[in-house]
């Protein structure tokens, strides 16, 4: 039995054993912008995967060394600004954070994690959340998935949850319920954007850490909307062990399930963007150079405006790939493209293909599809569409 397709739902309520707060400290003009999401007891199993930028933000640098044992009880996010690049002083507040938040909690410091997301540069306004981290101990913790997602955005126009249910062992149910954020500064060196997945399954932190990582590598690293890497990615998972144990390939489905759900949500919602892009690769050599090649196309400028217009120059993919010129194995000539359904090379379209050619270009998901003809390495990645907002929004980011 595996698990019941993702859902993303108006109201999303945590699996069992989480507590969590979606506060307003003040750091955005208006709505919450502070989030803690807490287990219930100290049996919890976690797995965290982090950006490998050079100038990873202190709350990275904390994070990993706190996630380390693979028992972090919960995570807290600040939203509108990243604490990056801001020296001995920025990692003193993360830390202060970290210390505030636990003692309102009950917890102990090194059980929390902690993801930042916002402007580079800045200093946390520390009066703000010393303010409000203080008085966690008399908040609500009553906060469902959809606060949560909203709580964390920056720049996403909506918030992204996404839930499945599975079963247990003993008969009984366990949920996934996953949150996330990120619609720009998204290609992955390992994970992106902030991402927190909860489970009440009863699993072990290294059984939980193989799913997580496996899930991961298939979804969130394989989301691209710009080519930059973020300095804070974090991708978490906790699970509280509430409901039961769940088979290791159940749990392992119902983690890629929702993970892909939230990928593609996000890669929809990128920054500006008007459609889903989807691009699937076969027949390489293996994974890593279907995954390269898929990526070259995901990311050109030239296929993404393309897209974004509805152009039917489907010679920018081929250009795509071509620039792979390391994989000398790739042979144009077995090489095979196709939009949707319709054939573009080697079937070279006349002027009526091309008018179909137009009209999937118009869809708002668009999948281009093609076969290296090496071997049977396979990769697919989402993406989207570049377009004249994309620009407007990072033009103006910080004014």
């Amino acid at each position: 039995m595996t698990a019941h397709p993702p859902t993303s739902p108006a109201t999303a309520p945590l699996p069992a054993g989480f507590r969590a707060h979606a506060g307003a400290a003040g750091l955005r003009e208006e709505g919450d912008d502070v989030v803690v999401v807490l287990a219930d007891g100290p049996a919890v199993a976690s797995s965290a995967v982090f950006t490998r930028s050079l100038f990873a933000g202190p709350s990275v640098v904390l994070s990993r060394e706190n996630a380390a044992a693979g028992r972090a009880r919960g995570i807290v996010v600040v939203a509108k600004n990243a604490n990056v690049a801001t020296g001995e002083q920025g990692m003193a507040n993360a830390r202060e954070v970290l210390d505030r938040a636990a003692a309102a909690v009950g917890a102990e410091p090194a059980e929390l994690l902690l993801a930042s997301t916002g402007v580079i540069g800045r200093q946390y306004p520390m009066d703000l959340l010393r303010t409000h981290l203080d008085g966690l101990a008399e908040a609500e913790f009553d906060a469902d998935a959809l606060a949560l997602a909203a709580a964390m955005m920056t720049t996403d126009t909506h918030p992204k949850t996404a839930a499945v249910e599975v079963p247990t062992t003993d008969g009984g149910t366990a949920r996934v319920v996953g949150i996330a954020k990120g619609v720009g500064m998204i290609e992955p060196d390992m994970a992106t954007m902030i991402a927190v997945v909860l489970t009440d399954a009863a699993v072990g932190s290294d059984e939980l850490d193989a799913a997580f990582r496996g899930a991961v590598d298939e979804t969130f690293n394989c989301l691209s909307v710009d080519t930059d890497t973020s300095t804070s990615d974090t991708a978490v998972a906790l699970a509280s062990g509430a409901a039961g144990p769940v088979e290791p390939a159940v749990l392992r489905e119902a983690l890629e399930s929702v993970c892909l759900d939230l990928t593609r949500q996000l890669a929809r919602d990128g920054e500006g963007a008007t459609k889903l892009l989807t691009v699937e690769v076969t027949g390489g050599r293996d994974r890593d150079q279907a995954k390269r090649v898929a990526k070259a196309i995901l990311n050109s400028p030239l296929v993404k405006t393309a897209v974004h217009g509805a152009d039917p120059n489907w010679g920018r993919v081929a250009m795509a790939i071509g620039k792979c010129h390391e994989d000398t194995d790739i042979d144009p000539e077995r090489v095979r493209i196709v939009f949707g359904d319709l054939e573009t090379y080697p079937a070279f379209p006349g002027e009526a293909e091309l008018a179909r050619l137009t009209e999937i270009m118009r869809a708002e998901n668009v999948t281009i599809a093609v076969d290296l003809g090496v071997a049977d390495g396979a990769c697919t990645v989402y993406g989207c569409d570049l377009t004249r907002e994309y620009i407007a929004i990072n033009a103006d980011y910080t004014t």
